[in-house]
């Protein structure tokens, strides 16, 4: 059974999107037509007919269109209302006329750009992410991801309104969750609610970021944790009964029980959750909640139920519009139908899910995001130290305006002593010149051959790398497709046996060729590199923590490799040597030094018996800490571990 995952890719275009939604909204839209009905001026008017509008647009489309209506009567000939009126206008359509809607969501954008004050920047800000959300739907959350990193959050930067830059930060870290890197999903989420902290935070803020970090938690293997954030969520939710957001609660209630395998427990939630759905209209949602209901059913072995629910879901646009969910529900059938004997049926949606997986590319779109997000962090490092040489550079004038004068009158005083040693140091220079050049060049001797060893190792590990992935990677997975369309035709559990071994050996073959040469240090740097190696050697015996401070992104290609070969190499002599069942690595970059930790504790060894005999791995990490001009220093106690820092030159 596949690991459940909560689709919410409508998340920020629907439920829990920019708006300002209150928790007591019959209360809100009240005080909003009493806010109306005393505004001095037709602007003022307009603007508040704009927000209330918005508020109606998932709640009632025809009140919503009604103010939306009003609004753009009161706005008359004002350019800056008549600029943010599509915004308002695209809310009504997003749902009915997608392509429409994304339409007047760039307009908005392109009539607003030149006006400089904060309402048509947070308009501007808001538009940019419905846009994003909308193309995520249509298969594109990098280009969701690029819009919030590159254009939403940089606008919003502009206003000061911390709560919409948290909930810019929110909204990347649904598409991470979105595509399994949980862990980078929490960090965005937590900055997003530490950056709304930083405001005036709302009930309502608090709410939204409890649900969205209780559904990572559990989709991160880390349902423990879940319960603490959807108490703090209840808490909240408690005075407020009507509130649009038990329904997302009980959503993220129920996903809580289902990873924590308390089935009936989800059953309840479920429909807890699905009375809100249809109280509120909420098509969608509900349909997220019957996914749910469909793996608690799967687990309590209610196969008929669960084959049901899935097929119902299979028939409504709003889920299968999303190319996820569809893979959700083809793997759900595929197990359901094996569950019940059906084995032909089984096949089908197993190919069904095959053939979608492949054409989604889901590990490509991952780190197309994750690129995305290097780019962003680099962007911002270098506008830190620029604004940072500025500051700089004009203290260091003022100072040396100061100072100019007295350096004028010590210099007269100064260059004669410097003329009478000149004629001395320069005869003991030139013997201390003429010493060092010649050890440079045999260092320069020595250095070219370890080069040209270390650069012809990498290039047979690309080939074999190549060779394996692409050759015999290759033919295995045409035997596998063979196999399984025989598998079909004949149901024999045998076969199926061999596939299954078949595919565990493609999976092994692949593993290989990315150790050999990881594509995540060509394409996203050293740093993303070393995060992924920690994570596919971590294991539930030895678990691997890495922490990097200041990596630039700039070193040369094979300064990188070499780095992660010093690494690579000491990780598995600390898995597989020392047994150990804690790593901690640490890489910090400090100009051209680069130093590397690393602390285990295994059974450790006796050091100077093993400088005497090192054995392959240990020569392999000197030789290649040696091209890089650095120096190592080992520390081990016998059955308490042991500690290895190296210190490397480098130049970006």
């Amino acid at each position: 059974m596949m690991r459940i995952f909560l689709a919410c890719l409508l998340m920020w275009a629907g439920g829990t999107s920019l708006r300002a939604q209150q928790l007591n909204s019959r209360q809100w839209q009240d005080s909003m037509r009493e806010a109306i009905s005393i505004a001095g001026t037709d602007s003022a008017r307009a603007v508040l007919a704009f927000q209330l509008s918005e508020h109606l647009s998932l709640r009632d489309t025809l009140q919503a269109a009604h103010f939306l209506g009003q609004g753009f009567r009161w706005a008359g000939r004002s350019p800056l209302l008549q600029a943010i009126y599509p915004y308002y206008a695209a809310l009504l359509r997003s749902r009915t006329d997608p392509s429409g809607a994304e339409a007047l969501y760039l307009r908005a954008d392109s009539l607003l750009a030149p006006f400089p004050g904060n309402l048509a920047l947070t308009i501007r800000s808001k538009a940019v992410h419905r846009y994003g959300a909308l193309r995520m739907l249509t298969q594109d959350p990098t280009q969701f991801a690029d819009l919030l990193l590159h254009k939403a959050i940089p606008l919003a930067r502009r206003t000061g309104d911390s709560a919409l830059i948290g909930k810019h930060y929110l909204g990347i870290g649904y598409v991470f969750r979105n595509h399994g890197q949980h862990d980078v999903a929490d960090g965005y989420m937590r900055t997003g609610a530490r950056i709304m902290g930083n405001g005036p935070e709302t009930a309502e803020q608090r709410i939204v970021t409890y649900i969205a970090l209780s559904e990572n938690l559990s989709l991160a293997g880390r349902n423990n944790e879940a319960p603490e954030m959807l108490a703090h969520a209840r808490e909240l939710l408690a005075p407020w009964p009507e509130s649009d957001h038990w329904v997302d609660y009980y959503a993220a209630e129920s996903l809580y029980f289902n990873e924590a395998k308390e089935w009936q427990q989800a059953l309840e939630s479920l429909s807890k959750g699905s009375v809100y759905a249809d109280k509120l209209h909420k098509v969608y949602e509900k349909q997220r909640l019957q996914l749910q209901q469909y793996y608690a059913l799967h687990n309590l072995g209610l196969y008929r139920e669960a084959l049901r629910v899935a097929e119902h879901l299979m028939r409504q646009p709003e889920m299968t519009a999303i190319v996820t969910n569809r893979l959700l529900l083809y793997a759900g059938l595929a197990d359901t139908w094996a569950a019940l004997g059906n084995k032909s049926a089984a096949y089908a949606w197993q190919k069904q899910y095959s053939t979608v997986s492949d054409s989604f590319h889901a590990s490509r779109l991952t780190q197309e995001i994750g690129a995305m997000e290097i780019r962003y962090r680099n962007a911002e490092q270098k506008e830190k130290i620029a604004i940072l040489e500025a500051e700089k550079k004009q203290a260091q004038l003022a100072g040396e305006n100061s100072r100019l004068s007295l350096w004028l009158m010590a210099a007269a005083s100064v260059l004669v002593v410097v003329i009478a040693g000149f004629i001395f140091v320069h005869y003991r220079n030139g013997r201390k010149l003429a010493w060092q050049k010649l050890q440079e060049m045999k260092q320069r001797g020595e250095l070219t051959t370890s080069h040209a060893m270390l650069e012809g190792e990498e290039r047979e590990r690309r080939r074999v790398a190549r060779d394996l992935h692409d050759g015999l990677g290759g033919m295995l997975a045409g035997m596998k497709i063979k196999l399984s369309g025989i598998a079909a035709e004949n149901e024999g559990d045998a076969l199926y046996q061999v596939i299954g071994q078949l595919d565990h050996s493609v999976n092994e073959l692949r593993r290989i060729a990315r150790n050999m040469m990881p594509e995540n240090l060509l394409k996203f740097g050293l740093e993303t590199a070393l995060r992924d190696l920690c994570e596919s050697l971590s294991s539930p015996a030895t678990h691997i923590r890495f922490q990097a401070y200041g990596v630039a992104a700039d070193l040369p290609v094979q300064t990188q490799v070499t780095i992660y070969r010093i690494v690579q190499e000491a990780l598995a002599n600390a898995i597989r040597h020392a047994g150990a069942r804690e790593v901690l690595l640490q890489c910090t970059q400090d100009g051209q030094v680069f130093f590397i930790t690393i602390e285990d504790d295994g059974k450790g060894f006796d050091v100077p018996a093993k400088e005497k005999d090192p054995g392959t791995g240990l020569a392999n990490i000197r030789n290649r800490v040696h091209f890089l001009k650095g120096k190592m220093d080992i520390h081990s106690v016998e059955n308490e571990g042991t500690s290895i820092n190296i210190e490397l030159q480098v130049n970006g």
